[in-house]
């Protein structure tokens, strides 16, 4: 399930890696691409910065494990409940109390790593050791840029951001909805996204646990795509989706509906509890560490009772709460701490892990560039395997903006250009060579300060975020869709126009 010579202690000094596979069997699949499939994670050639010692992390895992036994949780999901307890686990009412070791064995189940490939096959992207990817924000009820300015999201946007997303190599992945599409109905909105995610890039995509319709229809349409069965698909998944609990210990219905479906179908899921400190969790970093544990345990368990094997994803994103005003605050000094922190965890767990590149600015300004950028080097040295949000995230997660995606991208291609080794030939000098370098008075002669003196006379100051407006509009325009055969695309429309008609999730 991972590359050849792919070891998570294997530090090579190579940021990103096309890791080559086997040739598959003949038959294999039904949409076989022209060249051999490529990794297009980012490996980190550094070890993960850990600010737990080893007695730390084994007392949070402890205290976690006591609070499933001791407290439980509550799972709003009849039939996950039944499940539960026929696996051992003590069920009253809503409430279950997980035994011990019915957490340990079934988290052992759960894959140290994964792929999730491309639409078309040509690529694919490592979850597990040192593998980085960012995804695309997600869930933003709202978008802005300076044309336009903040406004409800519509399909055009999630549409255009997908497209933008596409075209920004940093952007590993779909995430979740760009925006929310709020001009189309709720139960068949999913439908008009994920078409949007198929036919405008082949990325990976993500679909949304709001129950087990959603799910399905997304299935379904990427085999669609791919043209493969669900043998297939499970073989290789290229579809993600996130659940959050509802902290404090709460698991609810749509989210474990969905969540049972995707490991049914062999598709990751990323269990993050959202746990702020003072105001769903405690307000020290540890009780919120063991809350967020505890939280995130008892859904792989679930998980993997389901769908033994079923790949999943720790997810973390504990942070804490503006304590004048009650709102939560992102890329905070304790935010990065939990969010190292959380790496650990997953690895201790022996998870993939999945954090985010966040802030809590309401507009592209210096406090959104120095949070997001605390996050984000706190997400890398953390070794987050997925990034979520990682591009576009403003006021909270309430805007995906433009701009932000394009400056999100270079502050990331920064850090990856930051974290790249040198080459050899870097090291090919010869100190004699210091000996034939002119003097500052010989090299600074009146013809060679004459282009430096005209480039500033004409030099004007622009913002950043004016310059990602029109870095915006470039990479749109310079968008094409990638190739879909014309039976696909027609049968894809198909079943579109078809669950539509059918009433979506409301009819499911």
């Amino acid at each position: 399930m991972y590359c050849e010579g792919y070891d998570e202690l294997d530090l090579r000094p190579l940021l990103v890696v096309f890791c080559a596979e086997r040739p598959r069997n003949p038959g294999e699949g039904t949409m076989a691409p022209s060249i051999e499939p490529v990794c297009r994670s980012l490996l980190s050639p550094h070890a993960p910065l850990e600010p737990l010692s080893q007695d730390e992390l084994a007392r949070i895992h402890a205290a976690s494990l006591d609070v499933l036994q001791d407290v439980g949780m509550d799972i709003l999901h009849p039939e996950a409940r039944d499940i539960l307890a026929k696996a051992g686990a003590w069920v009253d009412d809503e409430r279950v109390r997980f035994p011990r070791e019915l957490v340990e064995e079934a988290v052992a189940r759960a894959p140290s790593r994964f792929r999730l490939w491309h639409h078309d096959e040509s690529a694919y992207l490592e979850f597990g050791g040192n593998a980085i990817n960012l995804g695309l924000i997600a869930s933003a009820p709202y978008c802005s840029d300076l044309a336009g300015g903040r406004r409800p999201g519509t399909i055009a946007d999630l549409a255009k951001l997908t497209r933008l997303a596409d075209n920004l190599p940093a952007v590993r992945m779909i995430c979740g909805y760009p925006v929310e599409p709020q001009d189309l109905p709720a139960p068949t909105r999913h439908l008009d996204a994920v078409h949007a995610f198929l036919t405008l890039s082949t990325k990976p995509c993500h679909a949304y646990s709001l129950g087990g319709a959603r799910i399905r229809d997304a299935l379904e349409m990427i085999k669609i795509v791919r043209g493969v069965d669900e043998a297939a698909l499970a073989a290789r998944p290229s579809l993600i989706s996130i659940i959050n609990t509802s902290s404090p210990l709460r698991l609810d219905h749509p989210m474990a509906d969905g969540m049972m479906v995707m490991a049914q179908a062999g598709q990751p899921v990323g269990i993050t509890p959202f746990t702020l400190s003072g105001a769903m969790s405690p307000v020290t970093l540890a009780g919120a560490l063991v809350q967020q544990n505890a939280e995130a345990l008892a859904a792989v368990a679930l998980m993997q009772i389901v769908a033994p094997g079923a790949p999943v994803l720790y997810g973390g994103f504990t942070s804490n709460v503006d304590m004048r005003s009650g709102s939560p605050a992102f890329g905070t000094p304790e935010y990065a701490r939990a969010a190292l922190a959380g790496g650990q965890l997953a690895r201790y767990e022996g998870l993939p892990y999945r954090s985010s590149n966040v802030n809590a600015s309401n507009t592209v300004d210096a406090q959104a560039a120095y949070e997001s950028m605390t996050a984000l080097w706190a997400a890398i040295m953390g070794h987050a395997n997925l990034i979520m949000h990682g591009a576009g995230w403003l006021e909270g997660g309430l805007t995906s903006s433009y701009e932000k995606v394009v400056l999100d991208a270079e502050m990331y291609d920064r850090i990856e250009a930051t974290l790249t080794p040198l080459p050899e030939e870097a090291w090919n000098f010869d100190p004699a060579d210091l000996a034939a370098m002119p003097r500052p008075e010989e090299a600074l002669t009146e013809d060679s300060l004459q282009p430096l003196q005209e480039a500033y006379a004409s030099w004007r100051p622009e913002p950043a975020v004016q310059r990602a407006a029109r870095e915006v509009q470039r990479l749109v325009a310079d968008h094409r869709p990638p190739p879909l055969d014309p039976a696909r695309l027609a049968a894809l429309d198909g079943f579109v126009a078809r669950r539509k008609h059918e009433g979506g999730a409301e009819a499911a």
